[in-house]
């Protein structure tokens, strides 16, 4: 039995304000998770290469990278993220380390500096994957993020 007859429990105006402050206090930072194809064409200059990569880096808001970039057709000496926009070589910003024959994975622990961050949300971050035949590289691919509201 009702405690208190003449009240009534306002269900609808609870839920509304409990999804306000949830939304306002418990947004999850969502991570962009970049899936990206590497070949010789990307390269600048391009590359006459049978070689390909698929790669898979994820970015998360608070600047730290993860992921991993996996070859064929070549034996890969070195990999990186550079810094650079679509067409232009640029230094690197992390350097991937040997998994496997044909992986490379971003090193745990590692992250972008703001300004390394505000270069990857325009697009600015490349990962170049490097062979003895093709010393400057043999295969690249842009790191695009998402686009807003996708």
């Amino acid at each position: 039995m009702n405690a208190f007859p003449n009240r009534r429990l306002a269900l609808p105006g609870i839920l509304a304000v409990a999804t306000v402050l949830m939304a306002t206090f418990f947004v999850p930072a969502w991570a962009d998770d970049i899936k990206f194809k590497l070949s010789g064409d990307m390269e600048v200059p391009p590359v006459p290469t049978s070689a390909s990569g698929d790669g898979m880096i994820t970015i998360k808001p608070d600047m730290s990278v993860s992921g991993k970039v996996t070859t064929s057709g070549m034996n890969a000496t070195m990999a990186h993220i550079h810094f650079g926009k679509t067409g232009v070589n640029g230094p690197v910003v992390i350097t991937l380390t040997k998994s496997g024959d044909n992986g490379w994975m971003v090193p745990e622990g590692s992250k972008l500096s703001a300004e390394q961050y505000q270069a990857y949300k325009a697009g600015e971050l490349y990962v170049n994957v490097h062979s003895a035949e093709f010393k400057p590289g043999e295969i690249r691919g842009q790191l695009m993020p998402p686009k807003a509201g996708y």
